[in-house]
């Protein structure tokens, strides 16, 4: 991705959401190995690495559909697959990126309300966070509902938004971080920008519609907090 850092983004955000695979948490190695065991499963052929990686970000019903072939009934039986293959292994087998624990305690210590707004099932979501002692950061875990009938991040990003206002939040001056296209596309929807992050997974590609493109937590802590 360009670095590439714009006046406008000079401002006092009142609220910032985060996206967690790729932006918080570096988790491809647990989604991918389980992503290799449903389709081992299934009896179907593994993808190369390199394409198991494309299934991270967006919900997986729809990678399911789109990258794979599947039709969306055999995509629910293997996304009920793989998720018996995550919340078993896949799930802690990730990490904090470096940097991030702290950019939340400066943003929390700052008094500015923080929310997560990810396309993993919220349940899956907050118990990664809770392992990684990140959940007390958050004023809201939004992601998607177990029967994927909100999985879209427009649609987590809204119900998102719509907890925090039920909270008091002010959303005045609020901007969603992340590291894929449909971060930005999501939060757009929402009449959100986006910062997006390098050190995820996306291309240089999906920067396009961005505010600006960060390469470190201490640059990202900059433009959020000044």
């Amino acid at each position: 991705m360009t670095d590439t850092l714009p006046r406008t983004v000079t401002r006092t955000w009142t609220c910032v959401l985060f996206d967690l695979d790729g932006t918080l948490t570096d988790s491809a190695s647990g989604i991918t190995s389980s992503l290799a065991s449903m389709f081992e499963t299934l009896g179907m052929p593994v993808p190369a690495p390199a394409q198991l990686v494309e299934y991270v970000g967006p919900p997986l019903l729809d990678s399911l559909v789109g990258l794979a072939g599947m039709t969306e009934e055999e995509a629910r039986n293997a996304l009920a697959v793989y998720r018996a293959s995550y919340h078993e292994h896949g799930a802690f087998d990730s990490a904090v990126f470096p940097g991030v624990r702290g950019l939340l305690q400066r943003l929390k210590e700052a008094g500015i309300p923080l929310a997560v707004a990810t396309s993993k099932p919220e349940l899956q979501a907050a118990r990664i966070l809770e392992h990684f002692d990140l959940a007390k950061y958050f004023d809201v875990i939004a992601g998607a509902t177990e029967d994927e009938s909100r999985s879209a991040k427009a649609d987590v990003v809204a119900d998102a938004i719509r907890r925090l206002t039920e909270q008091g939040v002010d959303l005045a001056q609020t901007v969603m971080v992340g590291d894929r296209s449909f971060d930005v596309e999501g939060a757009a929807e929402n009449g959100l920008p986006t910062i997006l992050v390098e050190w995820g997974y996306g291309s240089p590609a999906e920067a396009a519609g961005a505010i600006a493109v960060v390469h470190s937590t201490d640059q990202l802590s900059s433009l959020l907090l000044g």
